[in-house]
C-alpha cells in the first residue's frame, strides 16, 4: 500500500504541482487510512469496500477528529482511489459515490448489524407492550423513517399486500417506502394481538399506541429505544436517528445506490453530489430486498 501512496504523492507533486504543505497533508491522511486498513487485516487496496471507508471515518471521529479534518480525510481517500482507478491500479473505485464531505461531517452514531439484532431482540414479545416495541424497532430499522414519521403512521398507511408503507415527511411531502419482511411480520402480529387491547373502539388511526390507547409521542419512542438499548447491553447513546442512520449506512455498505437510499429516506443530504432522480416504487422494493439485512 505504501508504494501506491508514494506513487500518488509523486504524481501530486510532479504533475499537479501541489505545494509541500498540501503534499504533507495528503501523506498524513493516507498514512492514517492505510494504517487503519492494515490493522484491520486488509492486505490490498483492491480488497477495500465502502464499509472499510465508513469504518475508518467512524474510527477517526471516535478519536475526536473535528468535522473539517474528517472531511479532509474523506477527500484524500476519494482522490487517492480515483487516481488508482484511472491509472488501472484499482479494479473498482468504491469511493466514487462518496464524493460529498458533507455526508460524513456529523457521522451520527450507528450500530453494527449484530448490535441491531441485539436491540431488536431486547423486547419481550410474549407481552403486548414488548410485541409493540419489537414491531416499532423493526419498522424504524427496516424503513429508515424519522421518529416523527413513525409516530404519525396510520394503520391505513401500511400496504402489506404490495409491500410498502406511506409516510408524510418534512414539508408534508408524501413518499412510499418498502416494507421489509421482518418489519411486516411483526407489524401484522402486533396489529392482530396487541393493538386491539388499547383501541377497543377502533377510533384511533395511529399504528403505535400506548396501553392507554393514545398515540405514542416522539419523546416516548425515544425513551423506549433507550430502555431497550440498555437492556441489550449497548453502551452507545441510542436514539431513533441511530436506527435511521444505521439503515442508510448498512444499505450503503452493501452497495446500494446512494440516490435510491436518498429516495427511501426522503433526505436530500444523503447524496448532495448526486442529481436527484425519481425511482419508481418497484425499483425501490427490489433494491430494498436485495440490500437490506432484514428485508
Amino acid at each position: 500500500m505504501q508504494v501506491l501512496v508514494d506513487q500518488f504523492l509523486d504524481f501530486l507533486t510532479l504533475e499537479r504541482g501541489l505545494s509541500p504543505r498540501t503534499h504533507e497533508a495528503y501523506a498524513t491522511d493516507l498514512r492514517r487510512f492505510t494504517g487503519f486498513l492494515q490493522r484491520g487485516g486488509v492486505a490490498a487496496l483492491n480488497k477495500v469496500t465502502r464499509r472499510h471507508i465508513l469504518d475508518y471515518l467512524m474510527w477517526e471521529k471516535e478519536q475526536g477528529l473535528a468535522a473539517a479534518s474528517l472531511s479532509r480525510r474523506l477527500v484524500a481517500v476519494r482522490v487517492f482511489m480515483r487516481y488508482l482507478h484511472q491509472e488501472g491500479l484499482l479494479a473498482e473505485n468504491v469511493a466514487e459515490t462518496m464524493d460529498s464531505p458533507k455526508l460524513w461531517k456529523l457521522l451520527p452514531e450507528t450500530l453494527s448489524p449484530a448490535e441491531v439484532d441485539r436491540l431488536l431482540e431486547a423486547p419481550d414479545i410474549s407481552k403486548p407492550l414488548g410485541l409493540r416495541d419489537r414491531a416499532l424497532l423493526e419498522t424504524l430499522y427496516g424503513t429508515g423513517l424519522r421518529v416523527s414519521e413513525v409516530a404519525g403512521l396510520s394503520v391505513g398507511d401500511l400496504q402489506f399486500d404490495s409491500g410498502y408503507l406511506r409516510c408524510l415527511g418534512k414539508g408534508r411531502k408524501e413518499r412510499v417506502v418498502p416494507l421489509g419482511g421482518a418489519a411486516a411480520a411483526y407489524l401484522r402480529r402486533y396489529l392482530a394481538e396487541a393493538r386491539p387491547r388499547w383501541d377497543r373502539n377502533g377510533t384511533n388511526p395511529r399504528v403505535f399506541l400506548s396501553n392507554r390507547g393514545s398515540a405514542l409521542s416522539r419523546k416516548t419512542i425515544w425513551q423506549l429505544i433507550r430502555r431497550h438499548a440498555r437492556a441489550a447491553g449497548l453502551g452507545k447513546s441510542i436514539s431513533p436517528h441511530t436506527l435511521r442512520h444505521s439503515f442508510a449506512s448498512h444499505l450503503l455498505a452493501n452497495q446500494a445506490p446512494l440516490r435510491v437510499i436518498q429516495e427511501m429516506l426522503g433526505h436530500a443530504d444523503i447524496a448532495t453530489t448526486q442529481i436527484y432522480t425519481h425511482v419508481d416504487g418497484r425499483r425501490l422494493q427490489q433494491v430494498h430486498r436485495q440490500f437490506h439485512p432484514r428485508a
